[in-house]
């Protein structure tokens, strides 16, 4: 068997295309509804695709350090499991907030999850780590 991480390291670069796709869609916007740099405002239609892009980069900060640490005090496989469900998540978030606002709540509600699974378990993982001396 290859080393576990490996399937973390996939779910990383999923999770980096995931946010790379709602860039590419917010640039693409901006372009379609004559948006001028440096301003992010417009029609709520072109919000839609800032806030999916931000919302996005948001949510990553938490999802791929809770990953990695989750992956070493708990297990990478479980990691990579867990993780998996996130970029599917956010690109079906994105797609649905483009069309509009309550069309995201859903992939929203189940993209969550995994990031406070990530997080608590890191916290509980560690701290049995400490206490059990290893």
């Amino acid at each position: 068997m290859s080393d576990p991480y490996t399937y973390v390291v996939i779910v990383s670069a999923l999770a980096l295309l995931a946010y790379y796709f709602t860039l590419l869609m917010a640039g693409l916007a901006r372009v379609r509804f004559k948006i001028e740099p440096p301003s992010h405002s417009g029609p709520p239609e072109y919000e839609r695709y800032v806030r999916a892009h931000q919302n996005t980069l948001e949510h990553l900060v938490l999802f791929l350090p809770g990953l990695w640490l989750f992956a070493y005090v708990v297990s990478p496989l479980w990691a990579a499991g867990i993780g998996a469900i996130w970029p599917f998540m956010r690109v079906l978030y994105a797609r649905g907030y483009h069309l509009a606002a309550e069309k995201r709540l859903i992939p929203l509600y189940i993209s969550m999850p995994p990031i406070y699974i990530f997080v608590l378990g890191s916290l509980i993982g560690g701290i049995g780590r400490l206490v059990n001396g290893g």
